[in-house]
């Protein structure tokens, strides 16, 4: 989202929110700004196109990284713009950097009121483990984007999984979410798997999710400016470990389609 014009993000959320006609929720960001004011008129435009919910990126509201006391007063400040009738969340973006939440700020944006989700990106299970309990009773949702510890995060209490390979299979994470206790055994089989086809993450994406799409027909290119570089010739056995990942897809729909 930080290589897209403003006009492209919201034309991007506009066209969510219309083609999902009302079937699902649809929430949306575009908030890459370093200054406050600039972040205000981004996340404005985005709320206007109709979203369901509207997300902050963490690093954003303390993009000089000055500390807690800074972070705060910027969220407060944005707080006190933002329509108040429109839901929240937050996104831990890893991009320009990391920057987690501490147990304080996710109890403070937790009892607000204001925030319904969080996307995590700790990658790490105890901390998820420790922020769902924070948030308990609250309207605020800890949704995991880790897929190494997807599995024990949905056990932990997670409401979802929000990581980049929803763009492979999301079907699976979400049986893995809704039915995967009622079959731990094939539960336990399908993490690993699920875990395993991630690795593949670091190998171009976006670009890499685009290939997968054309190869199903949904998508006619894989130009992506995040990815400058082919990734065929940096990646030599890339269609093979596509082949692969549609293969184990194509075999745990057909053995979740077996337990109906």
């Amino acid at each position: 989202m930080q290589l897209l014009s403003l006009d492209e993000r919201v034309t991007l959320a506009r066209r969510t929110r219309e083609r999902a006609a009302g079937r699902v929720p649809v929430i949306a960001s575009g908030h890459v700004s370093d200054d406050r004011q600039a972040q205000l008129d981004e996340l404005l435009a985005v709320a206007e196109t109709g979203v369901d919910a509207l997300v902050l990126v963490t690093n954003r509201l303390n993009p000089a990284q000055q500390g807690p006391a800074t972070w705060r007063a910027n969220l407060d400040w944005l707080l006190e713009r933002l329509p108040t009738e429109l839901p929240l969340g937050l996104y831990e973006c890893p991009a320009p950097y990391r920057r987690l939440l501490s147990d304080e700020e996710l109890s403070y944006c937790a009892n607000s009121g204001r925030f319904v989700v969080l996307k995590d990106v700790s990658c790490d299970l105890p901390t998820v483990q420790r922020r769902v309990a924070l948030v308990r009773g609250t309207p605020l949702a800890i949704v995991n984007a880790n897929a190494a510890i997807a599995h024990g995060a949905m056990q932990a209490g997670v409401r979802g999984f929000s990581g980049v390979f929803t763009n492979f299979h999301t079907d699976l994470y979400q049986w893995l979410l809704s039915h995967g206790p009622r079959h731990p055994a094939l539960a336990d089989e399908l993490a690993v798997f699920l875990a395993l086809a991630a690795m593949a993450e670091p190998m171009g994406y976006p670009k890499l999710a685009k290939r997968y799409h054309q190869r199903l027909g949904t998508f006619g290119s894989t130009t992506s400016r995040a990815v400058a570089f082919d990734i065929h010739e940096k990646f030599w056995a890339l269609e093979a470990l596509l082949d692969k990942i549609a293969a184990g897809t194509a075999h745990y729909r057909q053995r979740i389609a077996a337990l109906a």
